[in-house]
Formats: structure tokens, C-alpha cells, sequence
């Protein structure tokens, strides 16, 4: 055995008055050895990285631990001062977070940020420390080191800003690494590098990591333990390896069954050989003014993209962050407009339509977007949020509401008109959203993402319900993902796109099992834990 570097035991850390139970997490016990890597999984709301926050002293406004002890190397975490804890954030124990975006000072360069860290603990000089901080950046892979190190947040990439992050985390050399779902919303390449990142370092260093996930996929990646939780209890935990060929708890076996599978489903083919949608030869270039100290830049989304859709067929729009598929998307449902091509709906020129002739049209196609919350006018309760299409569109108010209230049940959240989004969980949102998408009854539907920020078993759920609303409402769907094995589950064909162009299509069987293109097949070999065995449904 290891030398435990980490021991919680019977932590009880509760809610405020008011919440959907009295703890966050409850009597909860797990250790971390040096060197280890032990991933904590879990859904929304299972409480997996509230004991990461309480540790941290990161605790929320209102929480606090009312039982139990943290030893970290002997020292009782739960005793410990602000200052005491600000002097061990960054030295020994280091924090990755889930949205790096939030977590970098905006108006901040690159070097300064990770330069703080060191100044925090006044560690070296300010030469030093820019020094240091460049050859961070060198070890945790970003390009152009000496260009990122002047860079600011918004100037990088969503992976390489992850980098960052690993590179403020690892700076002063923590015996102890916590990873807060820092995988999430990064497609499936960039996970895959991260994954690796994190697991060579981790070797490297020596460190003892905590990666908090709701990815068993992951887990079958890096882990050499798993610690399963679900409503603030522990409910399996053990060696990773086990847990995955025999798991003892049913909920997981649902979490590992709830990953998409490499069997896909036979093509359930079209209603018709009718095109609904017709793409040809559709170009999008960005360009960006430049100033004093920054160049003209022209960005191209799209390259000469063609395909067409049939009525009650679903095609998957399949590639990295920067291929170009979210704004194919929004060209499609006209928040873009393409320079060059044309894209026609049921053979009305959709391309041209301006004005009053563009919104008379404009409910044949509508979408779901990746961020539901964000989408979602927080002030507006969501039976009005799902009726103001239709009202904009001439239908009296009531009746609008009514329709709201039929499209809330028809998503699996009837009764709820009157709520608000915040008192919803991420997966009730993204079904808000699918509602407000069918209010004006459109023919087709472009799902941008919708699923890639939600737990699997979650995920499965939305997937399931597209697929049942599209067969019912004989819908046809447009669907956007960074994952090919999402895709194939519920596509009938695949488009997969690489800097604004496509580079492979067809049935969606044949670009999973037998790629043609060497890109296409590194979107595959990047989805974690694919190559694992995993339990047997």
C-alpha cells in the first residue's frame, strides 16, 4: 500500500435551509495515497466536489462541514484559518477548475496570471517568475509559448486555456492535484490530449490527483481508483479496474450502461426521398477590423459545404472545436449569413430572405442550444419563455401558454410553467429548451451541442427523447456534437467536418465502423476509455 497522502472520513457538510435535502454530502469517507490517481464520479447534485471545495476551504456562502475530519498529511483541513488555507492553496494542494474561461482574470495576460501564483507565496522575482511561468507553458504543451505567455484568456483556445490552468495548478509543485470535471465541454481530441497531460505529469511529479468526472469513460482512462457517489453518499468504491468489469451498486451499472455504445443501431431511414434541406457549395469568412496594435484577421468557418437532408432523417454534423459545424448550424437556421452557395428549405430559397419574408419562415427551422441556462432569460418563467414564439407570431396569448403547457408534458415536466430556470438541473433545461424548439412547430430542428455538457446518464435521456419527439412529431433534426459515438447512436447519416470543410460523409454505420478518413478515425481513437472493456449491460 501507498502512503495516504489524503483521508476524509464520516464528512457531513451541510445546506442551507430551503435546499432539496439537509447535505450536500453525508458521512462520506474515501483516502487518496501519493501517487494516485482516484476519480470521484458522480451526477449533478451528487455532491462529488463538494468535499474538493471544503478541503480547498472553497465552500459556498451558506455551506459548511458540521462532521467528520480531512487529514492532509496530518493536518486537520476543517481547522484551518483563511490565511491558513490561502498558504496551502497553490503550494501543496492545487485546483484545476471545470470552465477555465471563469476562472482567468479576463483583463489579465497569460504570464501574470500564472507569475500571481508565485507572488502569492512570494516566491521568486518578477523576471523569474515570467521565466518560470514560460517554461510551464512549454510543459504542459501550449503552442507558441512565448506568443500565450502575452496572450489573454479570450486569445486562446478552450483547450488550450485548460493548459493554463494545469500550468497555474502544477506551478509550485503540489503533492496533491484536484481536477473539477476539467474535461467537460472540450471536444473529444482536446479531452483526449488533457487526459494525457494530466496522466504524464501526474507520473512525472509524483503527485496524488483527485479528478472529479461523471464520465466513467474517463475513469477507464486514468484512474487507479474510483469513488462513486450519488445524492451525497458513497455508494461503490474500490479499484478502478473493479468497479468497471463487476460493479456491485446498480446506480453503477446505470452510469457505466449509460455511456453510448460501439453498437450502433441499423439506419432507420428516411419518411421520404423528398429534400427538406439543400446545402451547396456554402462559404463563411469572419473578418475582424484590426487597430494599432492588432492585424486584420479573416477566419474561414466554411469551405465550400454541401449536402442535403431528407424529411424525417436525422444527419450528425461531426468535428473538433473550430471545424466549423456550430456555424453551418447558424447558417442554416439564418443567425449567420453565408457569403457564397445556397441553402434552400422545401425548395424556398432560405438564403436571400430578408426582413418580414425571412421571419414568416424563420419557424420552419428552429434550435437548441448548448447552453440552456444561457439562452434562457433567467427573469422570464419558462411557460412564457416557451410561449413568446408563438405570440411574436400572432397567436393570442393564452392559447400560447396553453401550447406551452402541452409541450411542457409532451418534454417530461409538466406543471412547471410557473418555475423559473434557476430552480431546474441542467438536463431540465436542455428539455425547456427542446420545447421551446417544437412551439412553432417546425420541420426541422438543429441541435447545437445539446447534449455535450450534461451528465451520460443524463445525455441518454435527452438522446432518447429526441429520437421519440422526432418519430412522434415527424420531425426531421440537424444534429451538431463533437463525439461520433453520440452521433452515431441516434444519426441515420454523419458529416464529419475539419477547418470549415467536410471531409467525410455517409450512413452513419459505415463512418463509425469503417472510416474512410485518417481524421475521422482520430476522432474516434480520442473517445476515453474506448478501448477499455467495460461491463457488460
Amino acid at each position: 500500500m501507498r502512503d495516504t497522502l489524503l483521508s476524509i472520513r464520516h464528512l457531513s457538510i451541510a445546506l442551507p435551509a430551503g435546499a432539496d435535502r439537509d447535505y450536500a454530502v453525508e458521512d462520506i469517507s474515501y483516502d487518496v495515497a501519493r501517487g494516485e490517481i482516484m476519480c470521484v464520479v458522480g451526477e449533478s447534485g451528487s455532491g462529488k466536489s463538494m468535499a474538493a471545495n471544503a478541503l480547498m476551504g472553497l465552500l459556498p456562502k451558506g455551506v459548511r462541514a458540521t462532521g467528520g475530519e480531512i487529514d492532509f498529511d496530518g493536518q486537520d483541513l476543517l481547522s484551518l484559518t483563511e490565511k491558513q488555507h490561502r498558504d496551502l492553496r497553490g503550494l501543496r494542494i492545487g485546483m484545476i477548475f471545470q470552465e477555465p474561461m471563469t476562472a482567468l482574470n479576463p483583463l489579465m495576460r497569460v504570464g501574470d496570471q500564472i507569475g500571481e501564483v508565485f507572488e502569492a507565496h512570494n516566491r521568486l522575482t518578477p523576471k523569474e517568475r515570467q521565466a518560470r511561468a514560460l517554461e510551464l507553458l512549454v510543459e504542459v504543451g501550449i503552442p507558441q509559448p512565448e506568443k500565450a505567455i502575452r496572450a489573454y484568456p479570450f486569445e486562446l483556445s478552450g483547450g488550450q486555456r485548460q493548459r493554463v490552468m494545469i500550468a497555474m495548478a502544477l506551478a509550485l509543485e503540489p503533492e496533491l492535484l484536484i481536477a473539477d470535471e476539467p474535461t467537460t465541454a472540450l471536444d473529444v481530441t482536446t479531452q483526449a490530449q488533457i487526459l494525457d497531460l494530466i496522466g504524464d505529469l501526474q507520473r512525472r511529479h509524483g503527485m496524488a490527483v483527485m479528478f472529479i468526472t461523471h464520465d466513467f469513460g474517463v475513469v477507464a482512462e486514468i484512474a487507479d481508483r474510483v469513488c462513486v457517489m450519488r445524492h451525497g453518499r458513497i455508494v461503490e468504491l474500490g479499484a478502478a479496474q473493479t468497479v468497471l468489469s463487476s460493479p456491485q451498486d446498480p446506480y453503477t451499472r446505470d452510469l457505466i450502461e449509460a455511456i453510448p455504445s460501439d453498437v450502433i443501431p441499423e439506419a432507420r431511414g428516411a419518411e421520404t426521398d423528398t429534400p427538406l434541406l439543400e446545402v451547396s457549395g456554402l462559404d463563411k469568412v469572419f473578418r475582424s477590423r484590426g487597430g494599432l496594435f492588432k492585424p486584420s484577421r479573416e477566419v474561414h468557418a466554411l469551405r465550400d459545404v454541401s449536402f442535403s437532408l431528407v424529411k424525417g432523417e436525422t444527419i450528425g454534423i461531426v468535428g473538433e472545436s473550430g471545424s466549423g459545424k456550430s456555424t453551418l448550424g447558424r447558417c442554416v437556421v439564418r443567425l449567420e449569413r453565408p457569403d457564397r452557395g445556397t441553402l434552400s428549405l422545401s425548395g424556398t430559397d432560405f438564403m436571400h430572405l430578408r426582413g418580414e419574408a425571412l421571419r414568416r419562415e424563420r419557424h420552419r427551422v428552429q434550435m437548441i442550444f448548448q447552453d440552456p441556462y444561457a439562452s434562457l432569460n433567467p427573469r422570464t418563467r419558462v411557460g412564457m419563455a416557451i410561449a413568446q414564439g408563438p405570440i411574436a407570431n400572432g397567436m393570442a396569448r393564452p392559447e400560447a401558454l396553453a401550447r406551452a403547457d402541452e409541450l411542457l408534458e409532451l418534454v417530461g415536466l409538466g406543471g412547471t410553467a410557473d418555475r423559473f430556470p434557476h430552480e431546474f438541473s441542467g438536463g431540465q433545461r436542455q428539455r425547456i429548451g427542446i420545447a421551446r424548439a417544437l412551439a412553432m412547430n417546425p420541420e426541422l430542428i438543429v441541435a447545437d451541442e445539446a447534449v455535450s455538457a450534461l451528465d451520460v446518464s443524463i445525455q441518454a435521456q435527452i438522446l432518447d427523447l429526441l429520437e421519440e419527439l422526432k418519430q412522434k412529431l415527424s420531425l426531421s433534426l440537424l444534429f451538431i456534437t463533437h463525439d461520433l459515438r453520440v452521433a452515431a447512436q441516434i444519426c441515420d447519416r454523419i458529416i464529419v467536418m475539419q477547418h470549415g470543410r467536410v471531409v467525410e460523409q455517409g450512413p452513419a454505420r459505415e463512418v463509425f465502423l469503417a472510416p474512410r478518413e485518417a481524421y475521422t478515425r482520430q476522432l474516434l481513437e480520442a473517445i476515453p476509455g474506448r478501448e477499455h472493456e467495460l461491463a457488460d449491460a
